[in-house]
């Protein structure tokens, strides 16, 4: 990172800032509005496979497989290398790879927005799409889940009790002080 003559900063390399949770942590909508605010663009790691593979996520775990949905996962992550400073939505499910782990921390940063299940479910507007909550008990998967995005996070977001204002705020000024935006 380097500050220019105009004030401005400047990344050098893949700066990427990964944002990991339980399904429903707003994940997608904390990506989009801080890059709107930051002007910094953003995207989606589901929306991504779900264009490589020309099908849903829903679709892909019941025609091919979570392996194969998974493998797009990473794929998708790999081609994020050719970008710079993204703002990167992760599908729930993209820390049960090791590989995922590696690759985020080669191109970036990654953010846990850490939320309890109870709010999470009540967050999630399509259940019906979320193929992760018909393959197995939730309460099972978000605890196996919850350490995964412990271990992967370089940052914690504490996201119980606040409003999506208050999380966009206190991700936006954390981000903004480590020198991240």
């Amino acid at each position: 990172m380097a500050l220019t003559g105009e004030g401005y900063v400047t990344h050098e390399g893949c700066d990427h800032i990964f944002f990991v949770g339980f399904l429903g942590a707003g994940k997608s909508t904390l990506a989009r509005n801080l890059g709107r605010l930051y002007h910094r663009s953003y995207v989606d790691t589901d929306r991504m496979a779900e264009r490589m593979l020309c099908k849903s996520v829903r679709e892909c775990f019941e025609e091919d497989g979570e392996a194969a949905f998974r493998d797009a996962e990473t794929r998708v992550l790999a081609r994020l290398r050719r970008e710079k400073s993204l703002l990167v939505s992760c599908g729930g499910g993209i820390v049960e790879r090791s590989d995922n782990a590696h690759l985020m921390h080669e191109m970036g940063k990654v953010v846990f927005l850490d939320g309890d299940l109870d709010d999470s479910l009540r967050q999630i507007q399509h259940p019906e799409k979320r193929p992760d909550l018909s393959t197995e008990d939730v309460s099972k998967l978000y605890w196996r889940r919850r350490p995964l995005f412990l271990d992967v996070s370089d940052y914690v977001i504490d996201i119980r009790n606040k409003s999506f204002d208050e999380v966009a705020d206190a991700a936006g000024r954390l981000l903004w002080e480590e020198g991240l935006l």
